[in-house]
């Protein structure tokens, strides 16, 4: 039976008032993508670490309460942010080198049993913040 939470190891920010969790290893460019999702209007809903839970009309995504509006920005340091929380999950979104140029089938990510939409970019294009735009966009489709 599925845990009716998880904590996933994710930067989440709300575009459009749905979540999209975007995760990789440490150092993979989270926060960064974050960031430049935010400066093209998302809104922070937690750094690095994100609680999924189920609830009636599925995964909402919120900030664990020591870390709420808080984000880290490498060089900088722990900054504070206006943030929203409890958003429904949109999308998920998988940081890595490698990329499918044409990826044969739609990907889903399970969290909390539920699955969700996810996609897989590398966050160093300059083009990853339109990417997941898009994609987010195509999931609610």
């Amino acid at each position: 039976m599925p845990l009716p939470s998880e904590m996933v190891h994710a930067s989440t920010v709300a575009i459009g008032g749905h979540a999209v969790l975007i995760e990789g290893v440490s150092g993979s460019g989270k926060s960064d993508l974050a960031l430049r999702l935010i400066d093209r209007g998302a809104t922070l809903i937690s750094d690095d670490y994100t609680l999924v839970r189920r609830g009636d009309a599925g995964l909402l995504a919120c900030a664990a309460p020591n870390i709420e509006g808080r984000i880290e920005v490498r060089g900088i340091g722990i900054v504070a942010l206006p943030f929203v929380d409890s958003q429904p999950v949109g999308l998920v979104v998988t940081l890595s080198q490698q990329i499918e140029r044409m990826p044969a089938e739609k990907r889903i990510r399970a969290i909390a049993g539920l699955e969700v939409p996810a996609i897989v970019i590398d966050s160093r294009e300059p083009s990853a913040p339109i990417k997941v735009e898009i994609a987010l966009r195509e999931a609610l489709a």
